[in-house]
């Protein structure tokens, strides 16, 4: 069972940046519990972090490889 990421700090949650980010800064941060996707600003990692379902977050990325959004 996985803990949730509202009650964790943020220095506790196991951040992932995406393999496309090129090694640079400018790129979003992700980490997956249960049911919610939390996302951040790698430039910024003190502001607070946004949260969605893990079934919008799955949506949004076939859109971006379909070509929906680019």
């Amino acid at each position: 069972m996985r803990t949730s990421v509202r009650y964790q700090p943020q220095s506790a949650i196991a951040w992932r940046k995406s393999s496309y980010s090129g090694g640079d800064d400018n790129c979003l941060e992700v980490t997956v519990a249960g049911d919610v996707v939390a996302l951040r600003d790698s430039k910024d990692t003190a502001r607070p972090y946004a949260k969605v379902s893990r079934a919008a977050w799955r949506h949004f990325l076939f859109s971006v490889a379909g070509g929906a959004v680019r």
